[in-house]
């Protein structure tokens, strides 16, 4: 298992600053009453891009950064980890190379296009365009930025947690969405050596659910029967080999996973409750609280909201909210 640590995690903190936002967490009265635990939420969708994921790319190209502007960077993503490479290569003046699945949507491809990164169009899934991409930047000298699979982005990730415990240290337990890994793997070491007895809880889409079908197998395996979920932000599987696997099979007390059904109600319920738009990946730590209630009561604790980057035309059609285009 790859070493990741506290200081790695205090390292990424510093390196940050010029980019990240110290997101605020926020105490949930109504769902206290309603829950039976107090619970706070962590407003990750807060962040310059919309997600936690400006985290890890930041703290991957501000710490090579010479290389960077040398050889260029190459990263994989259709959507919250696309984002934010672009925007921090678009503030450091570096030129991107970003892989994406041919499939990609026209309104994000768009998106991405105009942030001035090169797409190369990939057929088959976002696995393929990570493969595809590392080889690419390996070839080329050029520093490669994964979505989770690499120590700095897992410490720049883990920056999470950092300012959870400095804003909680009472905290008896963490709720984190979980898609590749890497935001619950930094979250869970620094928390871990931090106060052991916090307990960190990962969740996935029943949809999505690779991570938890790979811990019951004991290995890492990608095949597990997907199915769509609208919590798109966090489907598909890992990159074989991926050090994030290791990471939270160690640091990680329990597995959760949510229905299509549940993760709506909850981004209906952070809108209404906290005037809050957030995208299905970002509401899934909500959503498992409101599956498994009986598991929080009487704890202290924070649900972490990853991201809020949803067409709001898709989001109203979900929520069935009346939310002017035009609020947000």
């Amino acid at each position: 298992m790859k070493k990741i640590d506290k200081s790695l995690i205090e390292e990424a903190s510093q390196r940050l600053r010029p980019y990240v936002v110290h997101t605020d967490l926020t105490f949930s009265p109504r769902l206290w009453s309603e829950l039976g635990c107090q619970l706070y939420f962590k407003w990750e969708n807060h962040q310059p891009t919309g997600s936690f994921k400006i985290r890890g790319a930041a703290s991957k190209i501000l710490a090579n950064l010479e290389d960077c502007r040398r050889w260029g960077v190459v990263a994989a993503s259709t959507g919250n980890h696309g984002a934010a490479t672009a925007y921090i290569c678009q503030e450091e003046g570096l030129e991107l190379t970003l892989f994406v699945p041919a499939t990609i949507a026209p309104f994000k491809r768009q998106k991405l296009e105009r942030t001035g990164a090169k797409l190369i169009l990939v057929d088959g899934p976002c696995e393929q365009a990570e493969l595809e991409a590392r080889q690419t930047a390996e070839v080329n000298h050029q520093v490669f930025v994964s979505p989770y699979n690499d120590e700095l982005v897992i410490a720049g990730q883990g920056t999470c947690g950092l300012e959870i415990f400095e804003d909680w240290p009472e905290v008896e337990e963490v709720v984190v969405p979980v898609g590749g890994g890497g935001l619950i793997a930094g979250l869970a070491v620094y928390l871990k050596e931090s106060k052991p007895a916090i307990k960190i809880t990962g969740v996935e889409p029943e949809n999505s659910a690779f991570i938890k079908h790979s811990l019951s197998l004991g290995y890492l395996s990608n095949d597990f029967p997907e199915k769509p979920t609208i919590a798109e932000a966090v489907a598909g599987g890992l990159e074989p080999g991926s050090m994030t696997f290791d990471l939270v099979r160690h640091y990680v007390d329990g597995w959760l996973t949510v229905l299509e059904e549940h993760i709506v109600q909850a981004m209906k319920i952070l809108y209404e409750h906290h005037q809050e738009v957030v995208e299905g990946a970002g509401a899934l730590s909500l959503a498992a609280l409101l599956a498994y209630p009986e598991l929080f009561t009487g704890k202290r604790v924070v649900g972490l909201v990853s991201g809020g980057n949803i067409q709001l035309s898709r989001w109203q059609e979900l929520v069935g909210a009346n939310k002017p285009l035009s609020e947000k």
